[in-house]
């Protein structure tokens, strides 16, 4: 079964990149389909996102030599939408706590209502509970050490890009 992992990845973090490890050992096919909003600025412009993903694929042992992986940018539209135009009939979502699963379960019954999407929901490993990408991006631009918690290819375009938070790196 094909599924999809949408996310805005903003940047990847270990997090993700342990859900999306996960995820190509159980499914044929998994798509890590960055979600850009065009109303939304973000750290990073979604080229680069996918750059990054690319990268840290790469740099993590997991995922380095899976052949069940690729990459898509998706820009507007509904995630439904997307996921019927390539076939895939469930997204997989990591949840790191009960408040993961309070905002992202109307969202999944919405797109069962909307298109008989299925939404998978895997457990995020206890370890990284604390990290998301936007903790990441306010550490990071008060001068805290984020080293460990993105992959080393996150960590050297942050670096290099500045501090600031709203800055998006072109």
């Amino acid at each position: 079964m094909k599924v999809v992992c949408p996310g805005s990845y903003d940047p990847i973090t270990v997090g993700h990149l342990d859900i999306i490890a996960r995820s190509s050992r159980m499914f044929e096919e998994v798509v890590v389909a960055v979600v850009h909003n065009p109303s939304k600025s973000g750290r990073f412009d979604p080229e680069i996102r996918v750059d990054l993903i690319r990268q840290s694929l790469a740099e993590d042992q997991r995922t380095q030599n899976a052949q069940n992986i690729t990459i898509d940018l998706v820009s507007g539209g509904l995630l439904v939408d997307y996921c019927t135009r390539i076939g895939a009939p469930a997204v997989v979502k990591g949840l790191r706590s009960g408040t993961d699963f309070a905002y992202e379960l109307p969202m999944a019954l919405m797109n069962k209502h909307l298109s008989e999407l299925e939404t998978i929901f895997v457990p995020g490993d206890p370890k990284f509970e604390h990290v998301s990408s936007s903790l990441i991006k306010e550490v990071h631009a008060n001068g805290g050490d984020i080293e460990g918690l993105v992959p080393a290819s996150v960590l050297e375009a942050l670096r290099s890009s500045g501090p600031g938070a709203g800055d998006v790196a072109r």
